[in-house]
């Protein structure tokens, strides 16, 4: 049975292939984005199958006018998917207070009103997916994208907690982590902060990188968006899914310098506990907490 999907962001870059990808597939789509005649060879290629509505995702007005359209129209939501964002380069105390507003009002306050608008149709039909379109840099942080990344990492959480949440209703819920792909995301859609002396070997360096070309990703987002199709109808989709080598490569250096500096101290960690408690995992709260 084709799904309905609400899709962010959906007139370019990620969103506008995996749009172009589900309505290929067969499926509906209510297509949201800023400028939503950016749609209009689709709307003349798939009429049956698309909604292209106009929608400013830090505004929860035409959020959730936008979720209550899609209802009217299709009858229901089978797939969210947060894509919309941008990205933002700069020294962490070089940013605007705009900028940063801005950035998380986009990144991460849109997802998850977003979601919770959608929930409540997905919670009375018992099913539903939720893809919630993140970054390698939601788990890994660099230099020069503080901001960029508060969010990422903030959007990762929500949805690692919301997937034990809502598991029970038939709800899943994917935090997608690509690397970099092929899109507009360090070119026209990227901004930046003021350059400060004393980030010239960090902060400086990345931004010069960005906006000389130099960065040439190797994420290709047709094969993304065909990897997403494909996960809403996984019946057992992962809660984390990171996309292209060069994020598993990151996430990989990582994990393995986490893991290394937990356990140089791992003494300093398990001295705080009180005498005379139990350890937290052989306390019945702390077995369910494994179980999750």
């Amino acid at each position: 049975m084709a799904k309905v999907w609400f899709i962010t962001g959906s007139s370019r870059g990620l969103g506008r292939s995996l749009t172009e990808a589900v309505l290929s597939k067969g499926d509906q789509v209510a297509a949201t984005a800023r400028k939503p005649e950016q749609l209009t060879d689709l709307v003349e290629k798939y009429p049956d199958q698309i909604l292209p509505l106009q929608l400013d995702v830090t505004d929860n007005g035409q959020i959730r006018a936008a979720v209550e359209q899609t209802i009217q129209h299709f009858g229901k939501i089978d797939v969210l998917v947060n894509n919309a964002g941008f990205g933002i380069t700069g020294a962490a105390e070089a940013f605007t207070d705009e900028q940063v507003r801005t950035q998380l009002e986009t990144n991460l306050f849109a997802p998850i009103e977003l979601t919770r608008a959608v929930l409540p149709y997905m919670r009375k039909q018992r099913s539903g997916r939720i893809l919630q379109i993140s970054s390698v840099g939601g788990r890994v942080g660099n230099a020069g994208l503080t901001m960029y990344q508060a969010a990422k990492f903030g959007l990762g959480g929500f949805t690692e907690a919301l997937a034990k949440e809502v598991a029970p209703l038939g709800i899943f819920v994917t935090s997608v982590e690509p690397g970099g792909f092929r899109t507009d995301w360090a070119g026209d859609s990227m901004s930046y902060a003021p350059a400060l002396e004393g980030y010239e070997t960090t902060v400086d360096q990345r931004a010069e990188f960005f906006k000389g070309g130099n960065f040439v990703p190797v994420g290709d987002p047709a094969k993304a968006a065909k990897v997403m199709v494909d996960l809403a109808y996984h019946p057992e989709p992962p809660v984390h899914l990171v996309l292209g080598s060069e994020a598993v490569g990151f996430l990989q250096h990582a994990d393995a310098l986490r893991k290394a500096e937990l356990e140089k101290w791992l003494p300093v960690s398990l001295s705080t506990d009180h005498d005379e408690a139990t350890s937290f995992f052989e306390t019945e709260l702390g077995k369910s907490f494994l179980k999750a």
